[in-house]
């Protein structure tokens, strides 16, 4: 039995929800190793015997680039298995908590995109992560779906720790200029979703209605600009590649992504007076978890 059970327990996000989480002591916290999200079986079974009144998909398939190739496995983890989940959390009278995406969208809007925007995904990744919101949807659980973007933290594979790297290895690097998002930091998601699961809990509270939030850190900015934070950092403390604009058509990758993938959060603003840190801020905090552990 468990109060809360958390898919992608070793994921970026897993993590921090864990550290935000270290006093429940009816979290279960599963791993791949745990639980394999494509097979159905497995899943349900965990699922049934756990009995969870809260299940937080923090799992996903996230290659982007990747999942362009291997198409029938990003599908069976980001649509089929949240549907599975959905399926049992409806069965258990349990609330779902899932995690999506800002790449449901082709980024063709000239401002942040809303909840009651059309998904038109560009990519293999995006179309599988809309599958599995619809898939969620249909069931008729309790949901939440929160749409966030540009994630990263202080561990993990992500655009902060992949600069980082290369600044050791090069003196030039050449980051794309003409992509518009919000840098999100896995913590500052992971520490809504506690707030939101407690608001959930809480009786005296009125619940969220279900359905699609967008949750990402205020404001935005391009890879580029995000590069530029990252090492302005440090200050004088290390040696700072040189930092090349280019644009997307210089930097071909196997799959598209949106040109403007910037969130509007007004509506979970609107439901739980929560609103994520602006981007830089909540850089900042993470940059301090770096330094402190001598990066």
């Amino acid at each position: 039995m468990a109060s809360i059970l958390l898919f992608g327990s070793t994921g970026q996000l897993g993590v921090e929800l864990q550290r935000a989480m270290r006093e429940e002591s009816d979290l279960l916290a599963l791993s791949r190793r745990d639980v394999d999200l494509a097979d159905e079986a497995g899943l349900r079974s965990v699922i049934g015997r756990a009995r969870p009144r809260f299940i937080v998909n923090a799992a996903a398939y996230t290659a982007v680039d990747r999942a362009e190739s291997e198409p029938e496995l990003a599908h069976a983890v980001n649509a089929v298995a949240p549907k599975i989940i959905a399926e049992e959390a409806r069965a258990l009278d349990a609330w779902l908590i899932h995690f999506s995406t800002d790449y449901v969208f082709d980024g063709s809007a000239t401002s942040p995109w809303k909840e009651s925007d059309t998904p038109s995904p560009l990519n293999v990744y995006g179309r599988t992560k809309v599958q599995g919101e619809q898939g969620i949807a249909s069931t008729g659980c309790l949901h939440l779906i929160f749409r966030t973007s540009w994630v990263y933290a202080a561990h993990g594979s992500n655009f902060l720790r992949t600069m980082l790297r290369l600044a050791r290895e090069r003196e030039r690097l050449t980051i794309v200029d003409d992509q518009i998002g919000a840098p999100t930091s896995a913590k500052e998601l992971a520490h809504a979703t506690l707030a939101i699961l407690n608001r959930l809990e809480d009786g005296q509270s009125a619940p969220m209605d279900p359905g699609i939030y967008h949750m990402a850190c205020a404001g935005s900015t391009t890879w580029f600009g995000f590069a530029k934070e990252i090492f302005a950092s440090f200050g004088a403390k290390t040696v700072v590649p040189e930092l090349v604009p280019i644009s997307t058509r210089q930097y071909s990758t196997p799959a598209k992504r949106p040109r403007n993938s910037v969130l509007n959060c007004d509506k979970l603003e609107r439901a739980t007076g929560i609103r994520l840190a602006p981007w830089q801020t909540a850089l900042a905090e993470v940059m301090r978890e770096l330094q402190g552990n001598a990066i």
